[in-house]
């Protein structure tokens, strides 16, 4: 009998502790998730500015509000080359 009660003490002090962990679980998620829908924007590399993104001929490139600074994903530069060699533009000549 004495067995059986430690038992279940343990199994509820178990049931518990998880519920509390995943509590805290779904607060932190919830304080990321808001954290992360205010700062949608990212910080500039260069400066203390921040990264808008812009339509450079339907490919998104990333330019800083304070320093003018264009930043380019992965991708993107090929992307631009490809797109101005296919059009005798100055960047495909130059990088092409």
């Amino acid at each position: 009998m004495a067995i059986e009660l430690d038992e279940r003490g343990r199994a509820l002090e178990n049931e518990y502790f998880h519920r509390q962990e995943q509590e805290l679980i779904e607060k932190m998620k919830a304080k990321l998730s808001a954290e992360n829908a205010q700062s949608g924007e990212l910080d500039c590399p260069k400066c203390d500015g921040k990264l808008v993104e812009t339509d450079y001929e339907t490919i998104k490139i990333d330019v800083c509000n304070t320093c003018t600074g264009v930043w380019l994903d992965a991708g993107e530069l090929a992307q631009i080359v490809h797109k101005d060699s296919n059009e005798s533009g100055w960047f495909g000549r130059v990088f092409g």
